[in-house]
């Protein structure tokens, strides 16, 4: 596995989704973040990071809950949800900043 800031410099937008196995909300969630940003996000690089099997990972992005997804930008964190999180307020959170970014119209 990657160093946290290995990911985040991967791509000039990259998503973690940090999950435990025993997390019945990381389940259901997971498939519909990943949904949103093949559709709508293309230029975003996803990881998923099971949190138990990368303790390392998981202590550097200062990750205590799960699900947690981080967003960077340019290798800079850009967003961090935790725990309840809403897809429709997560996708309008980072259309905002991508579209600029990308320059989408």
């Amino acid at each position: 596995m990657m160093t946290l800031s290995e990911i985040s410099g991967s791509s000039r937008a990259v998503m973690i989704y940090f999950f435990s196995d025993d997390c019945s909300a990381c389940k259901i969630l997971r498939p519909r973040v990943r949904e949103m940003v093949a559709s709508g996000f293309p230029e975003i690089a996803m990881h998923e990071v099971n949190a138990a099997e990368n303790p390392m990972v998981t202590a550097e992005a200062s990750v205590f809950a799960s699900p947690t997804i981080l967003v960077y930008f340019e290798g800079k964190e850009y967003l961090r949800e935790s725990k309840y999180i809403s897809v429709d307020q997560l996708r309008d959170k980072i259309e905002r900043y991508y579209d600029l970014l990308f320059d989408v119209d």
